[in-house]
């Protein structure tokens, strides 16, 4: 990985500066800035272009979904991980919309930062454990059929499915189809949603109606 650089978007300077002085441990980090609310944040855009960003979601002055989404009309490039509270999940679809690619709890340990740095870079998207959990537990499914061109009534079912934690195993047996089939239709999915992972079906289900959270 190239030495990068990260900038940090938090109001509260205790948690900017301790989470700053972990990431200085890691080798392939070469800057680290900091800023404490949105606007100030886009002011640091102005003058570069980092390679991730770490956004909080409540802040004064400009919160970081209205950042995040001001940010990615600048640079459509840049990788926004969102920190969350557990109080934060009615955030999680506006965050995805604005184009977050990730999201982790404040109070994660340095492994779960280190994953989620290397999960974005490397084009994925990330939830630590304990986000993914609380939010497939919360999904639900849009009462009305979604207009989503690019997947089949099938596949939107095994999306749902998906979003919902189950294995191709558990999900061949709960549509009575052979595990092949699904692992196939798996495979369609990833392709027609651009996603590398199962973090990346869930944020494509989430911004384009398949689910609601």
């Amino acid at each position: 990985m190239d030495k990068l650089s990260i900038v940090l978007v938090d109001d509260h300077k205790l948690f900017r500066e301790g989470l700053k002085s972990l990431m200085e441990n890691f080798e392939y980090v070469d800057q680290i800035q900091e800023a404490s609310n949105g606007h100030e944040f886009l002011q640091l855009l102005e003058a570069g272009k980092p390679d991730i960003v770490f956004m909080d979601i409540e802040m004064p002055e400009m919160d970081g979904i209205t950042a995040t989404r001001k940010a990615l009309e600048i640079n459509q490039q840049l990788n926004v991980v969102a920190l969350s509270m557990y109080g934060n999940e009615n955030y999680y679809t506006q965050m995805i919309s604005a184009g977050a690619k990730g999201f982790i709890l404040k109070n994660s340990g340095i492994q779960d930062v280190e994953n989620a740095i290397q999960n974005v870079m490397s084009g994925n998207n990330y939830f630590s454990h304990e986000i993914f959990q609380r939010l497939i537990h919360g999904l639900g499914r849009k009462q009305q059929k979604s207009t989503n061109p690019e997947l089949s009534s099938r596949e939107e079912e095994i999306v749902f499915l998906i979003c919902k934690g189950l294995s191709n195993q558990e999900i061949a047996d709960k549509l009575y189809l052979s595990k092949r089939t699904v692992d196939k239709h798996r495979e369609n999915i990833l392709s027609k949603t651009q996603s590398k992972n199962t973090a990346g079906i869930v944020m494509y289900a989430v911004k384009n109606g398949i689910v609601e959270v």
